[in-house]
């Protein structure tokens, strides 16, 4: 197996400092970035057919950066004006911080957790306990939110107001990779609407969390490299390792 060509179906790093590059020097390599999924905001009509009202909440909990991008996307289309008393509960700091791509940081209406999971944010949302919570939401999630809310006895409304779709390749893009790296099961689904009839043979495949991994083999795809584990807890100490051993 020689390998001189890796897919990496995530966005480009916005550092140059990223490990893909030192890997790609090392072992001369190409790395191309090109997402196998992107996520687009649900259509106005789409929002107003779930017959929710933006302004009927007190505050909003952001889970990620996604659902600020398309929360306000959808405030703009739906000519919706959020008033400066609006609460914005964010499961991290860097989740909270990038609010100020659209609104004034206030200390006094942003709160924030430490773990990324809703459950450390709720000792907050309990302390305002008054506040009617709107919940932005991919069209594909569980109810592990919903029930935590419902368990504090807090007023809320989870809404889609985003979904993740194959980012499809055009007729002129050239797919002559020698290994595809994936993120994500919807980066697996993505790869067979693309390529219905794709046969792996030589080009291996990493994966990178155990619900990707079983996607890809549930697809029948061989796993040459799998992240994290106990020797590469990231995907590139994992990809690094595999090109090593191919030397």
């Amino acid at each position: 197996m020689e390998i001189k060509k890796i897919l990496v179906s995530q966005p480009k790093p916005s550092s140059d400092k990223s490990p893909y590059y030192d890997i790609a020097s090392k072992y001369g390599v190409e790395i191309v970035f090109r997402p196998f999924i992107k996520v687009e905001s649900v259509s106005a009509k789409e929002f107003r057919q779930q017959k929710v009202s933006i302004l009927d909440h007190t505050a909003v909990v952001f889970t990620s950066r996604h659902a600020i991008d398309h929360f306000f996307h959808l405030c703009g289309e739906l000519r919706v004006t959020i008033p400066e008393t609006m609460k914005y509960f964010c499961v991290t700091e860097s989740v909270a911080l990038y609010i100020q791509k659209y609104v004034q940081y206030r200390k006094r209406k942003v709160f924030f957790g430490a773990t990324g999971k809703i459950e450390d944010l709720l000792p907050s949302m309990i302390k305002h306990k008054g506040e009617k919570y709107l919940v932005p939401m991919s069209d594909v999630h569980t109810d592990e939110t919903k029930t935590l809310l419902d368990k504090a006895k807090l007023q809320h409304t989870e809404t889609v107001m985003y979904r993740t779709v194959s980012n499809d390749f055009t007729p002129e893009e050239k797919f002559d990779y020698d290994m595809l790296i994936f993120f994500t099961p919807a980066g697996v689904a993505a790869l067979k609407k693309n390529f219905p009839d794709f046969q792996q043979g030589d080009i291996a495949i990493g994966c990178f969390g155990p619900a990707t991994a079983k996607a890809a083999r549930d697809a029948g795809l061989r796993l040459d490299v799998e992240a994290p584990t106990a020797e590469a807890p990231s995907m590139t100490g994992a990809l690094e390792l595999f090109l090593k051993g191919l030397k």
